[in-house]
């Protein structure tokens, strides 16, 4: 998919609506991540995604042929400019609130494993011939480092 622009102004304007939209769904999904609700987040990330791969596409294009806009009007690339600067805080924003969820999620799961293995330890005797014999029924956790 790719934007169908008559000439460089009109290429100009969609790429400023692209990237505030954009922007903002961003912003709605950092600000739900920062108030530790990311379920809130779930509702943008498909348009999110399909924006993110129709912007991705466009500012390829006009990396890779900058005359697709140099005709635009100057205002209105210091526009597109600043708009794309905007963009840039709210990723940068966004990976912030997304680490923060990330150390906080790898927290609980952490203390859950301990505590999982605290248990498991205290259940522990020992038997007739000295061998640590379990009273807990099996119990499996897996934790992924990566996560």
């Amino acid at each position: 998919m790719a934007i169908a622009a008559h000439d460089a102004a009109d290429r100009v304007d969609q790429l400023i609506i692209l990237t505030e939209r954009l922007t903002a769904l961003i912003a709605l999904g950092a600000a739900a991540f920062e108030q530790r609700r990311p379920h809130e987040a779930a509702q943008y990330v498909e348009e999110t995604s399909r924006l993110a791969n129709l912007y991705r596409h466009e500012s390829t294009r006009v990396r890779a042929n900058p005359a697709l806009i140099e005709s635009a009007p100057l205002a209105r690339r210091v526009a597109l400019t600043r708009a794309t600067e905007a963009f840039d805080a709210v990723l940068a924003r966004q990976g912030r609130a997304l680490e923060a969820a990330r150390t906080i999620t790898e927290g609980l799961v952490r203390a859950i494993a301990e505590e999982v293995a605290s248990q498991r330890t205290e259940n522990a005797g020992y038997g007739a011939a000295g061998a640590i014999q379990r009273t807990d029924a099996p119990t499996s956790i897996t934790l992924n480092q990566r996560a």
